[in-house]
């Protein structure tokens, strides 16, 4: 078929800047010459390559590769003599990205003239891959044995690196443009032998690892070999980078999640099978097929596919032929799950290659022979799209195009006269994977509620006020008035907006039901205007208002959450994404248990690439909205008391925190290396020192986070990376990075509003100090009021050393012998000052917080008791940060009478109630002064016991 006119100019043009590179190729012979034409019309990136490279053109057509169709036996040894000659890591890069570049252009080349299926090109794809990493990891391996001694296990027994290749490289299936994602693992704990001194074999496996990614991910001049993700290895970017297969298998054991499980169909060992390879197959078996039959894993399934259906939504992937309805992912979903359900009890299921998947279950009965076949073909024709796609310009994409030029591209590879009937065809295709997925794995809907024609008249029939008014009396709706008013100013607005088609269908299904619902309400009026200013951000995204109109549930769940707090009607409007989350009432009024928060987020961002900076800082964003609104709707059902609602707030705000810091220390160390302490240990040396809300675990919905960092970098030395900079300059690099990672505006807003002005010096200080230094400044120059600071100092993030350090300077530093007097007097002071400069309260109010008696003489109270005993007491009154807790404290030590402390207890968590329930409805902390009366008394009391009368007797 020849070249469309458009891409045969381009075609020309690519020639024309091929041949001033090279004009001996101007003698070509003309078959050669028609067939570089179409392919230079076709892809950019073989077209580039060439231009690049001249000489490239010339190998490829007299080796003969190019009408070889199994390649990719010889690739080992192709590899090993491109490298025999490489002396160093640079020169290493550069062998790699050049031996990469030559191969894909002729897989390319092969594909795109249709002399290659699709299966020949993920043959050779994953068998090149397989190549360049395990070669890679060997020369890298010797060379640091040279350097470091080679690791060994407790019996003398070298100790090699295992690699996991996971997904598309674990299935033998690579994309053309894919990034690999890889799990690194040894056998066993040890030592090194042979070099200058003995290193323990993690840290040498780890140090290993960042090597292997270096040579292949970095982009130098000559490109890259392979985007490599780590995200899927325990813990994701929080865990070791290497673990030995003991830690590998308590992970499992006790932490592995059901994705992990899916993860772990398409593992495979990168670089040939060995009996360390064989010792890991065992270990991981069990955790990744059950015994028993196993059903439970649809439910999983479909979630995850909820989910995935959720982000099409978000990111406007309609034409995403992976994530999409009927497309890629569903076909993989399908094969996952008969292979998961059965595969303890079959062997024969347990194979990692798809088209294998599905003739071993088409033979076992799990899914008839034609639904197998039509599954294969739909997955075929989807993977050569999604191939094709990708060798235009070696992008990972997955996107169907919307230029012109690259449909055209397209339609010409995959044989097609035309657009339409291209896409016919993909429609069929994948109509017939959603209808099978349906069938297996399945998917929730609900039908449209019936209304009584008055709801549905009210929205679409042209009715004068009175009219409206009349009618929603009639049917015993409050505030018929003011309802009917933002009724008609809601249809005007609808009206006058670009809704499109779908939309204005989607609203007419709607607007009668939510009427009927708004009616019933305590505050109709007030209801409605709050749903109009939500509904009227997504007039133009005609998906969310289909998911409303054909989802009654969810469109329950959204009245009911939006007549109880203001809140969370704001939130919806800000953020209309988290209208996914209305569908599934039993997690949204059940939130992520505590200890779930870190796991989820590193799920959430598995589907996200981690060089893309900007989508991880937005997905971060929506992670934390969409675990608010969980929180919020538990706590609006009265599912969690106050103190829990705090704990979820603390724990999702630690869970972010830790990711945000594994983000900016992934994209520091990429630029500057790490400091030659952590090259060597393996722990970052550093750590977030929560402070205030976050420290006292009483985080509010609105609640910023008072953050100090610390790291233990010894002074004068410098980072290993490409651009070398010294230790201290690299924390303070890293510190920067973390507060830009929270505070960026993205589409869903800031992550955190964060203060550092409790760091050394305040905001004169450096942004991070080391322990040292901070200890010093803690002992020497600190003030009273950050002594009282300390009180509710808690470390969120650091590793262990460090923070059991931390533990320490602020034990000493609070059990340091104070005069009652002078510490009651500073304390007074900074208390008036504080009351001053933040008292609000007018005449007959009461401000929750600063007034007399408030939340801010409590917690004064219980920092008072700390710094005046602790010396006596050092354990028990430094072991907490919380007020609660250093109460309880406080009498078992015997340093008050337990009435008293019931009677503090009893009046912070009823002046924090009612803060909160105000701050759920958006509503002044500033209340009428006949509240609380007895509670403010009983703290005015203790104050006057405390800090006013009784200060040198304590």
């Amino acid at each position: 078929m020849t070249l469309p006119a458009s891409l045969l100019s381009l075609a020309e043009r690519q020639w024309q800047r091929l041949l001033e590179q090279a004009p001996d190729y101007a003698t070509l012979p003309a078959s050669q010459r028609e067939r570089l034409l179409t392919l230079l019309g076709l892809s950019d990136f073989i077209g580039e390559s060439l231009i690049r490279e001249p000489a490239l053109l010339g190998e490829v057509l007299a080796s003969g590769e190019l009408e070889q169709a199994e390649r990719w036996p010889h690739y080992p040894a192709w590899l090993a003599g491109a490298l025999a000659e490489v002396q160093d890591e640079e020169a290493l890069k550069g062998a790699l990205r050049r031996f990469r570049r030559r191969h894909m252009v002729v897989i390319a080349w092969r594909e795109l003239l249709g002399l290659a299926s699709v299966e020949e090109s993920f043959v050779h794809l994953t068998r090149l891959a397989d190549a360049l990493i395990g070669q890679t990891r060997d020369w890298l391996y010797a060379l640091q044995c040279r350097e470091l001694g080679t690791p060994m296990d407790g019996e003398g027994n070298p100790q090699p690196l295992l690699i996991l290749g996971m997904g598309k490289l674990g299935g033998g299936e690579l994309n053309f443009s894919s990034d690999i994602d890889l799990i690194f693992t040894f056998p066993e704990n040890g030592y090194t032998h042979g070099g200058r001194r003995e290193l323990a074999n993690q840290p040498f496996f780890i140090k290993l690892g960042q090597r292997i990614i270096n040579a292949l991910h970095q982009n130098t001049v000559d490109g890259q070999v392979f985007r490599v993700d780590m995200r899927l290895r325990p813990f994701g970017d929080a865990g070791p980078l290497a673990i030995s297969f003991a830690a590998m298998e308590d992970y499992y054991q006790h932490h592995g999640r059901n994705w992990e499980r899916y993860a772990m169909v398409k593992a495979r060992l990168i670089g040939g099978e060995c009996h360390y390879g064989q010792e890991l197959g065992e270990l991981l078996r069990p955790f990744v097929f059950r015994r028993y039959i196993d059903f439970g894993v649809i439910d999983g399934l479909r979630q995850m596919k909820a989910m995935i259906a959720a982000e099409v939504r978000r990111k406007g992937l309609q034409g995403n032929i992976k994530l999409g309805a009927g497309g890629i992912r569903e076909v993989e979903f399908i094969v996952q799950a008969l292979q998961l359900i059965r595969g303890g009890r079959e062997p024969a299921l347990r194979v990692r290659h798809l088209p294998d998947a599905l003739a071993a279950i088409a033979a076992s009965g799990a899914l008839g022979e034609p639904e197998c076949a039509r599954l294969l073909t739909a997955y075929r024709f989807l993977r050569k799209v999604e191939n094709l796609l990708q060798e235009i310009g070696d992008q990972q994409t997955q996107m169907l195009p919307v230029e012109e030029r690259d449909r055209e591209r397209l339609i010409h590879a995959m044989g097609f006269s035309s657009w339409p009937a291209f896409m016919a065809t993909l429609e069929q295709e994948m109509a017939a994977v959603h209808d099978e997925f349906i069938k297996v794995v399945g998917e929730e809907k609900e039908a449209p509620a019936h209304l009584e024609q008055v709801w549905v008249d009210l929205w679409r029939t042209a009715l004068e006020q009175e009219e409206i008014v009349a009618l929603l009396a009639e049917q015993g709706a409050g505030e018929a008035e003011a309802l009917a008013t933002h009724l008609i100013h809601f249809k005007e607005e609808a009206t006058r907006r670009q809704v499109g088609p779908q939309g204005r269908t989607a609203l007419d299904w709607l607007m009668p039901e939510l009427l009927k619902l708004v009616a019933g309400s305590r505050e109709p009026g007030r209801l409605f205007e709050r749903l109009c200013q939500l509904l009227a951000r997504i007039f133009t995204r005609s998906a969310y208002l289909q998911l409303l109109a054909e989802n009654p549930g969810a469109l329950r769940q959204l009245v009911r959450l939006c007549e109880a707090s203001h809140l969370v009607s704001e939130q919806l409007s800000r953020y209309p994404i988290l209208l996914d989350e209305l569908l599934d009432p039993q997690h949204l009024y059940h939130p992520t248990p505590l200890d779930h928060y870190k796991p989820q987020l590193r799920q959430f961002l598995l589907r996200i690439p981690e060089e893309d900076v900007e989508q991880q800082m937005e997905a971060l964003r929506q992670f934390k909205q969409v675990q608010l609104l969980r929180i919020v709707a538990a706590d609006i059902a009265g599912a969690l008391p106050l103190m829990k609602v705090s704990d979820h707030l603390t724990w999702l705000a630690e869970a972010i925190i830790g990711e945000v810091v594994n983000q900016a220390w992934s994209q520091i160390s990429e630029r500057y290396g790490v400091p030659p302490e952590v090259a060597e240990s393996g722990e970052r040396g550093f750590a977030v020192v929560a402070y205030g809300k976050l420290g006292g675990i009483e985080l509010g919905y609105g609640s910023d986070l008072d953050l100090v960092f610390l790291h233990s970098g010894a002074p004068g030395g410098y980072t290993n990376g490409p651009k070398s900079i010294d230790s201290r300059q690299f924390y303070i690099r890293l510190a920067q990075r973390v507060l830009h990672l929270f505070s960026t505006r993205t589409p869903s807003g800031i992550l955190y509003e964060i203060d550092m002005r409790l760091r050394p010096s305040g905001d004169a200080g450096l942004l991070v100090s080391s322990l040292e230094a901070f200890e010093r400044y803690q002992q020497e120059e600190a003030w009273t009021w950050e002594h009282q600071a300390l009180v509710r100092a808690r470390p969120v993030y650091g590793d262990e050393r460090l923070l059991a350090e931390f533990a320490r300077v602020r034990r000493e530093v609070l059990a340091h012998e104070r005069d009652p007097a002078e510490l009651a007097k500073a304390v007074r002071e900074m208390r008036a000052k504080m009351r001053d400069h933040l008292l609000k309260a007018g005449e007959g109010e009461f401000d929750l917080k600063q007034s007399p008696g408030g939340m801010v003489d409590i917690e004064f109270i219980a920092q008072y008791l700390v710094l005046a005993n602790a010396c006596e007491h050092p354990q028990a009154l430094t072991r907490w940060s919380d007020n609660v807790r250093i109460f309880d404290e406080c009498v078992m030590a015997g340093v008050m009478d337990l009435a008293d402390a019931e009677g503090l207890k009893h009046a912070y968590l009823e002046i924090r109630n009612l803060g909160h329930r105000l701050n759920l409805s958006e509503v002044s902390r500033r209340v009428g002064d006949e509240q609380l009366l007895t509670e403010r008394q009983h703290v005015l009391r203790l104050w006057q016991q405390w800090l006013e009368c009784g200060a040198d007797g304590v």
